[in-house]
C-alpha cells in the first residue's frame, strides 16, 4: 500500500466529504417546487432529502476514487 493507515483514512474521509457535496443536491424537490409549504420551514427545504441513500451512494463513489487514487499511486511509485 502506498499511503500508511492513519494516512489513507484521512483522504478517504476528504475525498468522502468533497464527493457528499457534489451528491447532496441531486434528486432534491423543494416545498416550493412541490408545492407543499410546511408553515414556518424554508421553502427552498427539500421534501425529502433521503440522507442515508445519498451517504451509500456517497460511500461507494469515494469508495471507487479512493481505489483509484492508490491504483495511481502504487504505479507511479514502481
Amino acid at each position: 500500500m502506498p499511503f500508511s493507515t492513519p494516512l489513507s483514512i484521512a483522504i478517504f474521509f476528504v475525498i468522502w466529504f468533497v464527493v457528499l457535496f457534489a451528491v447532496l443536491p441531486f434528486g432534491v424537490t423543494s416545498q416550493r417546487e412541490a408545492g407543499e409549504i410546511v408553515k414556518g420551514t424554508d421553502p427552498g427545504a427539500p421534501v425529502a432529502p433521503r440522507l442515508f441513500a445519498k451517504a451509500l451512494w456517497t460511500t461507494a463513489i469515494a469508495a471507487a476514487a479512493f481505489a483509484a487514487l492508490v491504483v495511481f499511486a502504487h504505479f507511479a511509485n514502481a
